[in-house]
């Protein structure tokens, strides 16, 4: 198994992050959780480099590759993150 770091971009009151949060949890998914409120270099990376302008964004690194995605998406993660 590829050991892989995730974490999830997310921002307060934000459903589809706490149902993304909820569904690695579940899953058993270790993950970094960066508030993009409070951290303007990761809102700055997500926004200038991923270009997504909407929260949550997950990014699953596995050192040589990464897969990313914008928004609530239980398909990508059991594809990415919890079938490896």
């Amino acid at each position: 198994m590829t050991n892989r770091a995730v974490t999830v971009y997310t921002k307060p009151a934000c459903p589809s992050c706490d149902m993304t949060k909820r569904r690695l949890r579940k899953n058993g998914v270790e993950f970094t959780e960066v508030d993009v409120t409070e951290d303007p270099t990761a809102l700055d990376f997500i926004t200038r480099e991923l270009h997504y302008q909407a929260a949550p964004v997950v990014y699953v690194s596995d050192g040589d590759t990464a897969e990313h995605w914008s928004g609530y998406r239980p398909d990508l993660i059991t594809t990415h993150i919890t079938s490896k």
